[in-house]
């Protein structure tokens, strides 16, 4: 029976746990987690209006506060996974 692989974004796994959304695959170096701080109503929908975005290390020798790398806050889900791609893989390539 094949595995099922879930939702990928530009070949890198995209997994949603309640209001924080991780972007990458925790193999790597680096992985996102964006946070949807605040959200508007559209008609019956609920969209997220203001995401926070981290880069976060994977690396379990580097301590919790230290593994945030980057960070920032932005209006929008999509701008938000736009600006999360690019970090990564800036980050991914060594060009932090």
């Amino acid at each position: 029976m094949p595995q099922e692989k879930g939702l990928i974004y530009k070949n890198k796994p995209l997994v949603r746990n309640g209001d924080k959304i991780y972007y990458g695959d925790p193999a790597d170096k680096y992985i996102v987690c964006m946070t949807i701080r605040s959200t508007k109503q559209e008609g019956e929908l609920e969209l997220p209006e203001t995401v926070q975005i981290q880069v976060i290390s994977t690396d379990p020798n580097v301590s919790k506060r230290k593994r945030i790398v980057k960070t920032a806050e932005k209006e929008g889900l999509f701008r938000s996974i736009d600006i999360a791609e690019a970090w990564l893989k800036r980050y991914l390539r060594g060009n932090e």
